[in-house]
């Protein structure tokens, strides 16, 4: 992948998203939509950023000339992590998909990994026959009624100085810390974290344009309880907490109290290491 592919990419991609994220749409849902300009111009920063940090795990597949599909992936220390795995829609089944996952698993080189999955049964089928497991997903959706949010103190605004001890949590959690993704999320959304001498450090990004929180890691479940509590007195309307599996049901808890309600989503995948715990996935840089 060079950088001139990533509008070609963001078009594969969202076209192959749109298909796997109707697929498990209950009725009353709203359909899908394709994002606004400003959307398509965030993903391709966000990809830009990965294919400046490690282009060789960046690849694409082209059939007469276009682009057929698009795989973005990631090593960072020990881990190696898939942001972005999309076949254009109509060429899924005929090999496309198998050969580009792989080659991003032979630039992991045998490192553990992880990927968030829709339910879009080809991918899991992929996913599971490269040797992964499949972790269910749930998220919290809704409203936060606000007279539910506890007093929360000991947290703070996060600074550069932040990034090396936040490093060392994830690397506790999942094995690598996120490295460059920590100074891309830190310039582009805000950072609350924990650092009370009498407490675990943590952190959670906040994501302003979804209103919701984005990226969350503690050394304790209470920690991460404290976070997600902020995140969402943080929040102006309708809000959304991603990606919480088995291991986090503390986050089913926060997001029950504060009156959301639980839904499906998808999968983490992960393959040679344990379900991240108190830990909550953000979507590209996991």
């Amino acid at each position: 992948m060079t950088p001139d592919d990533l509008p070609a990419a963001r078009r594969v991609s969202f076209a192959a998203f749109l298909v796997g994220d109707g697929l498990p749409r209950r009725v009353g849902e709203p359909e899908p939509e394709p994002p606004d300009e400003d959307g398509v111009r965030r993903w391709i920063a966000k990809m830009g950023h990965l294919l400046a940090a490690d282009p060789a795990g960046c690849l694409v597949a082209e059939e007469d000339g276009e682009m057929a599909g698009c795989a973005i992936s990631q090593n960072r220390g020990g881990l190696w992590y898939l942001s972005v795995f999309a076949v254009r829609p109509g060429l899924q089944g005929r090999g496309v998909g198998k050969r580009l996952m792989d080659a991003v698993l032979a630039h992991a080189d045998g490192r553990p990994g992880m990927l968030s999955a829709t339910a879009h049964p080809g991918a899991t089928r992929r996913y599971r026959l490269a040797g992964f497991t499949l972790h269910p997903m749930m998220r919290m959706v809704g409203r936060v009624d606000r007279s539910r949010l506890p007093a929360i103190d000991g947290l703070r605004d996060g600074r550069p100085g932040d990034l090396a001890w936040m490093d060392e949590l994830d690397e506790r959690l999942r094995g690598a810390g996120h490295g460059p993704d920590h100074v891309h999320l830190r310039e582009n959304a805000p950072l609350i974290v924990s650092d009370d001498p009498g407490r675990r450090p943590g952190y959670v990004y906040l994501d302003e344009v979804w209103d919701r929180p984005m990226l969350l890691a503690a050394g304790d479940p209470e920690t991460a309880g404290r976070l997600l509590w902020e995140a969402l007195a943080r929040t102006k309307g309708e809000t959304i907490v991603n990606r919480i599996t088995v291991a986090n049901h503390w986050a089913v808890d926060v997001g029950l109290a504060a009156r959301l309600d639980i839904r499906q989503q998808g999968y983490l995948v992960l393959r040679g290491m344990s379900d991240p715990a108190p830990y909550l996935a953000e979507t590209h840089f996991l």
